[in-house]
C-alpha cells in the first residue's frame, strides 16, 4: 500500500491498517516547501522534509519514530529516570542496524536492568504519541506500508482507534495557540523575569526559568516533565500572549521563509465559497467569515454551484455532502476534473462523522472532512488552516478602497 497524502490522510491509513490487522512498517515522508506535492493542504514548516516510521503488529502500533536515527529523543526521555548518561556506556545493540536504532538501545537498557519494563513501556507510549501528533499534523507527503515480520522483541502495543481519537483531539486543540505558538519545536525564553515572577507561584516560576532558556523546545520540556506537549503549551500560552515569554525556533528547525506563511504577493483578501442547502448554515458561515475579514459567498442550489463557483475563483470551498439532486461528492469530483480547481482546498461538511464517508470524500478528491455543527472558533480555525488569517482589524470595504495605505503600513 502506497500513495500520497493528497489522496488519503494519515488517520485513514492507520484505520485501514487496524481494520486489516496488518503487520509491518508504515513509512511517511513529508514534502518540503519546494517539493513536487500535489496536495492542497499546507504542512507545518517545522515538519517539512522529515520522515517517520510506524511499526505495527496485527493492526496495533508497537513503536513509532522519526527516521533520523538520532538518540537525542531517547536521551531526553531517560532524564525522567536520571538514566540519560547510561546511553554512553551501552554497547551498540544488535538491533541498531534496523530502521529503529533507538528501539534497540532502549531494549539494551532493559536487558541491563537500567530501566524497568514499566519505565520502558512509558517511554514507548510517549514516543508513539509524539510521533502520531506530528503525523496527524502532516498533510503533504507520501507513504508506503510494507507487510513484513513484526519489530521484535515487543514490549507493548496500543490500539489505533482509541489512540487516534485522543491525538486528533489534541491536534485540533493545538490550533488555539496559533499564531503565538506554532510548533512544539519552538523554544520558550523568559523576556521579563521580574514581571513573570510576580505573576507566578515561586515553584512554578523556578521550573519555568529552568527550562525556558531559549534552547529547550516545548517538546523537550514535555519529555523532561512527563507531560504531553498540549499541557506544557497551555501552561505557558497566557504568558506568551502577554509578552512575558517569547518562543523561537532553534536554527536547525527554523522556517526557511521569514515572510508570513500565508501571505501572497498581493496580500489579497481570502475568498471562501460555501455550498450548502441549509439556509442557517449559509447565514452563519457568511456572517462569521465576513466579520473576520474574509470574502465569503454562499450558494444554496447545488445545481447552480458549478456555474457560479468558476467566476468567483475562491481560495477555499466548503461543500455540504447531503444535498438534493447533486450531492457534495459529485460536486467535488466535477470541480477536481477542472484544472482551475485541481489545487483548491475543498472541505466536505457533514452531520455524520463516519469512516466510510471520509474514504468516499477522499476518493472524490476532497482535501478534508469536517463535522457539523461547528462554532465560530472552529470555523475560523478551519478556514485559517487553509487560506490563512483574514483582516479583522480592517473593514473589508475600506481595504478594497484603500489598498495602498495598508500596503504601506505592512511594509513598515
Amino acid at each position: 500500500m502506497q500513495g500520497n497524502l493528497s489522496e488519503i490522510d494519515i488517520r485513514s491509513i492507520l484505520q485501514l491498517i487496524e481494520l486489516g490487522q496488518r503487520t509491518g512498517e508504515l513509512f511517511v515522508e513529508a514534502y518540503t516547501s519546494t517539493g513536487s506535492s500535489t496536495g492542497t493542504q499546507p504542512t507545518p514548516r517545522s515538519l517539512a522534509g522529515q520522515s517517520w516510521y510506524v511499526f505495527c503488529f496485527n493492526g496495533q502500533i508497537i513503536y513509532a519514530t522519526q527516521s533520523a536515527g538520532s538518540l537525542f529523543r531517547l536521551r531526553d526521555y531517560l532524564r525522567r529516570y536520571k538514566a540519560d548518561t547510561a546511553l554512553d556506556k551501552i554497547q551498540v545493540p544488535y538491533m541498531a542496524s534496523t530502521n529503529a536504532p533507538e528501539y534497540g538501545y532502549l531494549w539494551a537498557l532493559l536487558e541491563n536492568h537500567i530501566l524497568t519494563p514499566a519505565q520502558g513501556r512509558n517511554i514507548i507510549h510517549s514516543m508513539i504519541h509524539e510521533t502520531l501528533f506530528d503525523l496527524l499534523s502532516l498533510h503533504q507527503g507520501s507513504f508506503t506500508f510494507e507487510m513484513g515480520p513484526a519489530l521484535a522483541p515487543q514490549l507493548t502495543s496500543l490500539e489505533i482507534s482509541s489512540l487516534l481519537a485522543k491525538i486528533v483531539k489534541q491536534v485540533q486543540q493545538w490550533k488555539q495557540f496559533h499564531p503565538h505558538i506554532q510548533s512544539p519545536n519552538q523554544c520558550p525564553v523568559i523576556s521579563d523575569p521580574s514581571e513573570l515572577r510576580v505573576a507566578l507561584p515561586v515553584n512554578t516560576f523556578n521550573t519555568l526559568r529552568r527550562w525556558a532558556d531559549g534552547h529547550t523546545s516545548i517538546r523537550q520540556m514535555a519529555r523532561y516533565l512527563n507531560r504531553d506537549v498540549l499541557t506544557v503549551a497551555k501552561a505557558i500560552y497566557p504568558f506568551v500572549q502577554q509578552g512575558l515569554v517569547q518562543v523561537f525556533y532553534e536554527p536547525s528547525v527554523a522556517p526557511t521563509n521569514n515572510k508570513k506563511e500565508w501571505s501572497s504577493p498581493e496580500t489579497k483578501v481570502p475568498r471562501v465559497v460555501c455550498i450548502d442547502d441549509d439556509n442557517t448554515i449559509r447565514k452563519t458561515v457568511e456572517s462569521i467569515l465576513n466579520e473576520h475579514g474574509y470574502e465569503a459567498t454562499t450558494i444554496g442550489n447545488p445545481l447552480q454551484a458549478l456555474s457560479l463557483v468558476f467566476p468567483l475563483k475562491p481560495d477555499l470551498i466548503l461543500c455540504d455532502i447531503a444535498m438534493p439532486e447533486l450531492d457534495g461528492y459529485e460536486i467535488c469530483a466535477m470541480l477536481r476534473s477542472s484544472s482551475a480547481f485541481r489545487q483548491t482546498p475543498i472541505v466536505m461538511l457533514t452531520g455524520i462523522d463516519g469512516f466510510i464517508d471520509r474514504v468516499k470524500a477522499r476518493m472524490a478528491g476532497a482535501t478534508d472532512f469536517y463535522t457539523k455543527p461547528f462554532g465560530e472558533s472552529e470555523l475560523l480555525m478551519l478556514v485559517e488552516k487553509y487560506v490563512g488569517p483574514g483582516y479583522p482589524r480592517v473593514n473589508l470595504s475600506e481595504r478594497l478602497l484603500e489598498p495602498s495605505l495598508e500596503d504601506q503600513l505592512e511594509e513598515k
